[in-house]
């Protein structure tokens, strides 16, 4: 699934940065790579492509497509995320940051030019069926923007007074149930039957990166930790204690399985999410033990 995932990935900016009569500009280009490859975990691509296998993928053009446009406004997000108007952060997956790397300037015209290109990779796709491509536009849109996407969760650290449920659904949880309900609306299934998974999956997420920020090291996640701290913001560790938010952690996980809508691969999904529960964990059985003691 990881060679298919980097393929669309692939696909997706080649279109974009080919033209028989001009080229993007060299920095830019550059900037763009540098913020997609290599990537991470591709988590949220391989969640979308495992619903989609399990709801028939009969359409595997669009199923890429989506994977591939949900990818590229997570790499966006992490490209604000970085800069110093937020996070301040010198390094992301162990490299330094796109504004670090390049120029502020830069950097945001990549996150940017991330945002408009996973959404002109979904246009494109309408040649293949039109009726689901634009369901899977308004999914990303949502996902994306206000008031229940990644734009929102990212301003709600700005507030006076913050809606935990509201920031953690919005800035984590909002690709994740993207990832679910475009995995299923690729296939031709219903999504909204698909918004719970993605939700769980979500809060597990988030938790594992709090748990990430507070035990971890710089070295070990490829980016700083601590941030939490440093800006102020909530943390499920310092809500309720590391022991406290790993059993958080394990019954949003244990949620998400329950939440499985019947499907011909729901045992398949049900190995994912288990799979995911290994991966998110920051601790390992080690830690834990070391925790625990």
């Amino acid at each position: 699934m990881k060679t298919r995932i980097e393929k669309s990935i692939d696909a997706a900016m080649d279109a974009a940065q080919k033209s028989p009569d001009r080229s993007a500009p060299p920095q830019l280009k550059s900037a763009l790579t540098y913020a997609v490859k290599p990537g991470g975990a591709r988590i949220r691509p391989t969640i979308l492509l495992s619903v989609a296998m399990a709801c028939g993928d009969d359409a595997p053009a669009m199923a890429d497509a989506a994977a591939a446009s949900l990818e590229l406004i997570h790499c966006a997000s992490l490209v604000h995320d970085d800069m110093p108007c937020f996070d301040d952060a010198d390094f992301r997956r162990g490299k330094p940051t796109v504004h670090k790397a390049f120029s502020e300037e830069l950097a945001l015209l990549t996150g940017d030019s991330l945002i408009v290109l996973a959404f002109q990779t979904l246009t494109r796709a309408a040649a293949v069926d039109a009726v689901r491509a634009i369901k899977l536009l308004e999914i990303l849109t949502r996902a994306t923007g206000s008031p229940d996407g990644i734009c929102a969760g990212q301003a709600w650290e700005g507030e006076p007074m913050i809606d935990i449920d509201a920031y953690h659904r919005a800035k984590t949880g909002a690709l994740f149930i993207a990832a679910t309900c475009m995995g299923a609306a690729a296939a031709g299934h219903e999504p909204e039957d698909w918004v719970e998974m993605g939700a769980r999956i979500g809060q597990a997420f988030q938790i594992a990166d709090d748990l990430a920020d507070v035990l971890q090291t710089e070295e070990t996640l490829g980016k700083p930790v601590g941030q939490d701290e440093v800006h102020g913001r909530p943390n499920a560790v310092t809500e309720r204690g590391v022991e406290g938010a790993i059993k958080h952690l394990e019954d949003a996980l244990e949620s998400a399985i329950t939440s499985i809508p019947s499907c011909p691969g729901e045992g398949a999904l049900c190995e994912l999410v288990r799979y995911t529960a290994e991966k998110l964990t920051p601790v390992t059985p080690t830690a834990r033990v070391a925790i625990r003691a």
